[in-house]
């Protein structure tokens, strides 16, 4: 397969930084402007890729946490990153994030690894990292650094195969993503994720539900806590990063939910619920839940504690269901904590604008402010064709205030599985959402890239407003379909009303 993180086309080119406390490369990207200077930009596309980079996905990603891990296992005993931060320790993993966050940049508010060991030890932040999983380059979700963007993948009975699935999980990446799930249902589950896992240099998320029902052919009777646990060492010795495990949906939260105008939207939320009915228990998952804490601590993997009882729709939201839910989530952060594992708390769904900020605020109270992971969310139910732009509205607002990561809706949400086509304009659409999320709240250097990029406008220089961009493909295509050499004046206005080509003129 062709390099398709490949940089120097669009005017970039992979650097390295190294660490002061660790013997440790970072990977960026760095951007070289017609001006003479350079902008150096957070890059997903993994530390060892460069140019030159040869995709093979029998042989998969190099493994960038290999040595690290090797050092632990001379130590004789793997511990989590929250366990190592609490204990002050700083590890090659949160200097590596510390780096990648600041962008080559040297301001005073820069973030310190110590900033990052401390937000992972107050459980404010994230650093997903299964030992199993080397190949995964270090990042970090929480409210004080970058919003990251989450690329949801995943084959089902209606179709895609093996290599489509690894090629979109890779081509999320190069667009930006940060993390990957991979919602796989049909067959071939397993086999898919080994795929995605060795090939794919971000983390990578599962809903181990999936596929413990297909391990009971649909079965949802037939369900067993046994069959889930089994099926949670499986991606455990895969090297999943992190698990959306919905312990939060409880039998007294149904009767809410089944007055709802769209019900329970959640796949894994509506399969919990129908177990309940059927065998009139309470969710094996929240009665299980320390037994999932055990497990998830052998190997450093984080809880995305899920929300089964998202909002399906904005006549829905805000409601007793959906809330009662997340004071329970925030109850199971506690119990992960007590055992040294990482949390992420999922959230909605389908949310007007006038009721956002609610969602923020009572996660940060019920959840102790464990980060906070949203789809979205979707200010309106109208748009499909169009959910994309629909919930990136709500997604830049729920970043500014507070969310550390957003999960990605494409122009398929609703309707289909998205293709390679629908995966890239999601990505970019949520990377834009993601970081006008960033300067709002201010984050180091967030507006630097902004601000060169309004030079290379007012300048002319077509080039840098390209490469500038969050895809200079589509930027470059669309220019030169209008003009075919470089000019002196606006695309749009022609060279008579070009408003930045008069305002020089103004003597």
């Amino acid at each position: 397969m062709k390099n398709i993180f490949d940089l120097s086309k669009n005017g970039a080119k992979k650097i390295y930084i190294d660490g002061t406390l660790h013997p440790i490369k970072v990977g960026m990207r760095e951007i070289s402007l017609q001006n003479g200077k350079k902008v150096c930009v957070y890059d997903t596309t993994g530390a060892y890729t460069d140019d030159n980079y040869q995709i093979d996905i029998r042989k998969g990603m190099p493994k960038v946490r290999e040595p690290w891990i090797k050092e632990r296992e001379k130590e004789g005993e793997f511990h989590t990153q929250l366990w190592y931060a609490r204990h002050g320790i700083i590890t090659p993993e949160m200097e590596y994030v510390a780096i990648r966050e600041n962008q080559n940049n040297e301001r005073e508010d820069r973030i310190t690894p110590e900033m990052v060991r401390e937000e992972i030890a107050e459980g404010r932040a994230v650093l997903p990292s299964n030992y199993r999983h080397p190949e995964a380059e270090p990042m970090i979700i929480g409210s004080k650094f970058l919003v990251k963007i989450n690329a949801n993948i995943g084959n089902s009975a209606l179709g895609s195969s093996i290599e489509e699935e690894v090629e979109k999980a890779m081509w999320a990446v190069k667009w930006g993503a940060d993390t990957v799930m991979d919602l796989s249902t049909g067959k071939e589950i397993h086999q898919t994720r080994e795929a995605i896992l060795r090939n794919v240099p971000v983390p990578i998320g599962t809903v181990p539900m999936y596929q413990a029902l297909e391990k009971v052919g649909g079965e949802i009777a037939d369900l067993t806590w046994e069959v889930y646990y089994d099926t949670l060492v499986e991606q455990c010795e895969q090297g999943v990063d992190y698990f959306t495990i919905h312990a939060g949906i409880l039998q007294r939260h149904l009767p809410a939910a089944l007055k709802r105008v769209t019900g329970i939207v959640s796949r894994g939320g509506s399969i919990l619920a129908k177990w309940m009915s059927i065998n009139k228990q309470e969710n094996f998952l929240y009665t299980h839940f320390e037994d999932i804490c055990k497990l998830l601590k052998k190997y450093d993997i984080a809880f995305s504690l899920g929300d089964g009882l998202r909002p399906g729709s904005i006549a829905d939201a805000n409601d007793a269901a959906q809330f009662g839910e997340l004071e329970v989530l925030g109850e199971l952060a506690k119990i992960a904590w007590k055992h040294d594992v990482q949390v992420i708390i999922e959230g909605p769904g389908h949310v007007p604008m006038q009721k956002i900020r609610e969602n923020m605020d009572k996660q940060i109270k019920y959840c102790h402010g464990a980060p906070f992971y949203t789809l979205g969310p979707l200010v309106s139910d109208i748009g499909a064709g169009y959910d994309h732009i629909t919930s990136a509205i709500g997604a830049a607002m729920i970043g500014w205030m507070g969310t550390a990561m957003l999960c990605y809706v494409t122009t398929k949400e609703h309707l289909a599985l998205p293709n390679k086509d629908d995966v890239r304009e999601g990505v970019v659409t949520y990377k834009l959402a993601a970081h006008a999320a960033d300067i709002a709240k201010g984050h180091p250097g967030a507006a630097e890239r902004d601000l060169q990029m309004s030079h290379a406008r007012y300048e002319m220089r077509w080039n840098d407003q390209f490469n500038l961009s969050l895809d200079p493909e589509r930027a470059r295509r669309m220019h030169f379909e209008m003009i075919r050499e470089g000019s002196d004046h606006c695309s749009m206005c022609g060279p008579h009303f070009c408003a930045m080509k008069i305002t020089k003129s103004i003597l």
